[in-house]
């Protein structure tokens, strides 16, 4: 006679069973009109001074439209977070209520909800639960990752997913002490040391802690530590691909173009198994997937006056389809991991030629090496880059002295002024393309918000097009192609949650104060080249117009503390500091 079924028939006499096993009524068992409810508990990880449980509730009363089920610890147990449902705790008393978006409850149906606990000694299972105050008959036990029960709510699982829609809403999210302490050793630079920012794995040593840093465990510790009682996100950029940044020196990698088996591995497997630990199942952890890889593979091959031999041979070889399918894979298996991928800026991919052929490329690497759109919970864009987030003194549909802002030199014929519109128009450009309805968009802001004194109050002349582009623009760059450590740059809105449609949250991915790269060849162990974007005397190529760099002297190796420019971001912060 099976567990449930033996319990089932002593559920009949009994309410609860000894030694911390609770009891429940199996569906379709003779006498179920008598049970009311069952609720089924289960232990799914317990790591000795917290654990995660699995919370399943039948209704086998009249139909519900709102529910809340109950019940006491007789240990020292503190729920300290959950999904898919509101848990609320007194002293030892527990209450989880519905969302507004799992309310109903049928004659005969189940609802799952998860939590997150606390305790110290004995992790007793509950032996009473009631729903809606009727006394309901239990079953479960200490299942754990190898008996997680069968309805263990994971991604598949019948509860559907822990992941909530927007990890950024209500949840503090981790400010890295690292950074926070070069920027608080800044004149002024307590202003902005507490806000987050993301934290960088850019190559292998990265996971353990490069020269002496703070490794990928180190960074999830202390997360936990600033956590406290309430939810907490961690930000990190998954940034190794073979053949790195195949348009550009200052950011290549470590991994050449073909060792798409080491960046499995020894980056992305060791990355899994630290995210993996039941540690960190309580953090939200939101993963930035390979910024300024996939649209190279649009942009920047196959003839085009932008192309790069080296982006050549990535397209031909796969290498980065494949590497960005296999952590989508392996990290969105995660329960609480959110992957979102990179998709450019609106300066780079705002043109017909390149908008929807790169929500392809998108899609292909998402559904590559196993991994499926259900891996991918959103996308980013301007990642470590400058483009102004809203341009208010011109539109896409304005026309002066009979030309469309589109005929401006500034603009190009691009179907974008500025980066909001963008994030919000190829969201819906993905969504057709295959992707799910519920992504959400992440908008790096760290640096574009381009205030201080040369920040325009109005629109430009209307002499001509080109006047009144240029005499309103906030972005102040020469041209919209820059993108190494620009001159006149400012820190841009500070990171918060869920501040326009479809976008999940405006974030600071690129700390603030870290070089894009160097200003002159520096030797290093790092793998970086010497990228003459990143030189102020560097009168340009096709990617840029053969315009001038913009790019900040003195700058130091990608990556490291750049005085110089985190001061001018200060000083040119908007909204002002």
């Amino acid at each position: 006679m099976s567990r449930s079924r033996t319990a089932v028939l002593a559920a009949l006499a009994l309410v609860a069973g000894a030694s911390g096993t609770a009891l429940a009524v199996v569906p379709g068992d003779p006498g179920i009109a008598a049970i009311p409810c069952s609720v089924d508990y289960k232990v799914q990880n317990d790591w000795g001074s917290g654990f995660t449980a699995a919370v399943t509730v039948t209704n086998n009363s009249a139909a519900k439209s709102s529910w809340a089920v109950k019940w006491a610890y007789a240990g020292s147990q503190k729920v300290t977070s959950a999904w898919n449902a509101k848990v609320t705790q007194s002293g030892t008393a527990v209450t989880a209520a519905n969302e507004t978006y799992n309310g109903t409850l049928a004659t005969g149906g189940s609802v799952s909800f998860g939590f997150q606990g606390t305790y110290s000694g004995t992790n007793a299972v509950p032996t009473t639960f009631t729903l809606d105050g009727v006394t309901c008959n239990v079953d479960g036990g200490t299942g754990g990752p190898t008996d997680p029960g069968p309805t263990d709510p994971g991604p598949t699982g019948p509860g559907g997913s822990t992941k909530v829609d927007n990890p950024y809403a209500g949840a503090k999210v981790y400010v890295n002490p690292e950074w926070s302490a070069h920027a608080a050793a800044e004149p002024g630079g307590s202003r902005v040391s507490n806000q987050p920012t993301g934290v960088w794995l850019d190559r292998i040593a990265a996971i353990n802690g490069a020269n002496g840093g703070m490794g990928l465990r180190a960074h999830l510790d202390a997360a936990l530590a600033q956590k406290g009682s309430g939810e907490e996100v961690v930000q990190l950029v998954v940034y190794d691909l073979p053949g790195r940044d195949c348009s550009a020196l200052a950011s290549n990698g470590e991994l050449g173009p073909t060792e798409i088996d080491k960046y499995k591995t020894q980056f992305i497997d060791p990355i899994a198994a630290i995210l993996s630990d039941s540690k960190y199942a309580g953090l939200r952890i939101v993963t930035t997937v390979e910024i300024d890889s996939l649209p190279n593979l649009v942009t920047n091959t196959g003839g085009k006056a932008t192309a790069t031999p080296a982006c050549d041979t990535m397209k031909a070889n796969g290498n980065y389809v494949k590497g960005v399918g296999y952590a989508l894979n392996k990290l969105g298996a995660i329960p609480n991991v959110y992957n979102y991928i990179d998709a450019g800026h609106h300066g780079w991919l705002g043109w017909d030629d390149n908008f929807a052929p790169s929500a392809q490329i998108l899609y292909q690497a998402a559904t590559a090496e196993g991994a499926t759109v259900d891996d991918v919970h959103g996308f980013i864009t301007n990642t470590a880059n400058f483009s102004a987030l809203k341009e208010n003194n011109f539109t896409i549909n304005d026309s002066v002295a009979g030309k469309s802002v589109r005929e401006s030199k500034w603009v190009d014929w691009n179907r974008y002024v500025d980066e909001l519109s963008y994030a919000q128009a190829f969201r819906n450009q993905l969504v057709t393309t295959g992707f799910r309805s519920d992504i959400g968009m992440l908008i790096d802001t760290s640096r574009n918000g381009w205030g201080g004194s040369a920040r325009p109050a109005g629109p430009g002349a209307t002499t001509s097009v080109d006047t009144y582009v240029n005499g309103g623009r906030y972005d102040r760059r020469i041209h919209i192609g820059n993108w190494c450590n620009q001159a006149g740059a400012g820190l841009g809105e500070r990171p918060k949650a869920a501040p326009a449609a479809g976008i999940d949250a405006y974030v600071w991915m690129k700390p603030p104060g870290e070089s894009d790269g160097a200003s002159s060849a520096i030797a290093n162990d790092e793998g970086k080249g010497f990228d003459r974007m990143c030189d102020p005397t560097y009168t340009g190529n096709a990617r840029n117009g053969n315009s001038m760099s913009g790019a900040l002297a003195n700058a130091p190796l990608s990556g490291h503390w750049f005085s110089a420019q985190f001061q001018q971001l200060m000083q040119n912060a908007y909204p002002p500091l």
